[in-house]
Order: structure tokens, then sequence, then C-alpha cells
């Protein structure tokens, strides 16, 4: 079974092929949410001195659950939903269209 990270990575290639702005859009803005929800804020030093100095500051990523990426995925979904209602509102319904695409083509990579 592969992982939702490793499907959404498969299919961005597959998208930028197809030309699909919007899924290349939407996987990429998925792809960098689980990368920074994976970060790690940096430590200053025990004495409270700012950390200096080249590698310092490295420290190894957090390691995410599927259902941890599951989640910020489908918190994109909702935040492009969200946003394309909001469109909507303002009969601005070729950004709403595009926004429902890009929440479809990360729909598909859930299932």
């Amino acid at each position: 079974m592969t992982t939702l990270r490793s499907r959404l990575q498969a299919a961005l290639p597959t998208a930028m092929k197809a030309r699909d702005q919007a899924a290349v859009s939407a996987l990429r803005s998925a792809l960098a949410a689980i990368e920074n929800a994976a970060a790690v804020a940096p430590q200053d030093s025990p004495l409270g001195l700012p950390a200096t100095g080249l590698g310092v500051t490295e420290v190894p990523r957090r390691e995410q659950d599927e259902a941890e990426i599951e989640r910020i995925v489908r918190a994109e979904i909702d935040e492009r939903l969200a946003a394309a209602a909001e469109y909507d509102r303002l009969s601005r319904a070729d950004q709403a269209a595009r926004l429902r695409a890009e929440a479809h083509a990360l729909e598909t990579q859930l299932a």
C-alpha cells in the first residue's frame, strides 16, 4: 500500500505532463504544507544565546503518520472549498471553478 505523500508526489509529474494547472498547483501546495508541518523550530543554546554558525540549527524533521498527512490534505481541500464559496458570493465564478478543480485534484488522491 502506498502512502498519501507518495501518491501526491507521483501525481505531480503526471499532472505536469497533462498541463493540468489546477492539479499542479494543488499538489505542490499540499506537498509544501506537509513539509512545513514536519519542520521543527530551531532551539537556542541552553545559555540563552542565539544559535549561530553553519548547521548549528539543523535538526531532523518530525515524523508524520498517515493520519496527520491526511488531515493536512483535507485542510487544504476545505480551504479551497471555503475560498470558492467566497468567490461565488463575490460573483467571481472563474476563480471559484479553479479552486474547486484544485480541491477535486486533491480529493482524488485521498481515495
